[in-house]
């Protein structure tokens, strides 16, 4: 079960800086169309109530993605082990440790260790 069987196509700094981009242009986007930051009517500094609204409103999307990127890594996770991966893999994919996935998911994968051809024992594969 080595490796992750999958290959990066760009540096990890470069895949990090456009993951930020499109989580940024999606969490605005989802902020403006689902949220309508509240403003006090004649309030002598509705520039700055405005911009507070506004943060706040996009640090609640933020709040809702995180919530769903955990929802949707864990069905990722399962689906990985019902694939075949075992936690070695699957915390490698996460950038954790066997032992890390196995604390996060335990109980995901029944074996982490790939299945033997039937009729080889550990005693024929040593000779």
């Amino acid at each position: 079960m080595p490796g992750t069987h999958f290959a990066p196509r760009m540096p990890e700094e470069e895949l990090a800086a456009l993951t930020i981009g499109a989580v940024d242009d999606l969490v605005r986007r989802l902020a403006r169309r689902t949220l309508r930051p509240l403003t006090g009517p004649g309030a002598a500094d509705d520039d700055a109530v405005a911009a507070r609204g506004e943060a706040l409103a996009y640090l609640h999307m933020l709040n809702f993605l995180h919530e769903a990127v955990g929802h949707l890594e864990n069905l990722a996770a399962e689906q990985a082990a019902a694939a075949g991966a075992g936690y070695p893999q699957i915390g490698r994919a996460c950038n954790i440790s066997r032992q890390g996935a196995r604390r996060r998911w335990p109980g995901l994968v029944t074996s982490d260790t790939p299945h033997r051809p039937p009729g080889r024992t550990d005693r024929t594969r040593s000779r």
